[in-house]
Parts: C-alpha cells; structure tokens; sequence
C-alpha cells in the first residue's frame, strides 16, 4: 500500500497533466482543427468568440489548477 501522502501528490500531479491535456485539446481542435484562429481575409465574429473563450478558458484552467495546488501536501518525516 502507499503512502497517502506519496498518493496525494500522485493525484495533484495526475489532475494537473489530466487538466492541462483537455484545455490544450479543447482550444487546438477550436482554433486549428476548425479554422477559428485563423484570420482569412478580415476579423469574423468567430475569431472573436474564439479569442475570448481561448483567454476565459486560460483564466479557468489557471483557477483550476491553484485550486488543485494550494494546499501544502504535509509529509511525514522519518
């Protein structure tokens, strides 16, 4: 069995890839895949829901992930 201290920090780490991977897949398949991020022949109304959700989005991912890491992990020293 492990230690839950080792566990705890185990799981924040594992959150924190698990977070970041859906933020960075959720805004490559908006503005690559689907063509959002790219400006054709003037500024679209699309590129502008797509610049606003890219800057909420990283503002909630970075909550995210200071909820996820601000409580200090106590390890137990032997």
């Amino acid at each position: 069995m492990m230690d839950p201290q080792v566990l705890a920090f185990l799981n924040r780490i594992s959150y924190s890839i698990g977070l970041t991977l859906l933020w960075m897949f959720a805004n490559t398949t908006l503005g690559i895949m689907l063509g959002y991020a790219f400006i054709q022949d003037h500024w679209r109304l699309s590129n502008t829901l797509f610049y606003l959700f890219l800057v909420g989005s990283f503002a909630a991912f970075m909550y995210c992930l200071y909820k996820i890491w601000k409580t200090p992990i106590k390890f137990d020293e032997y």
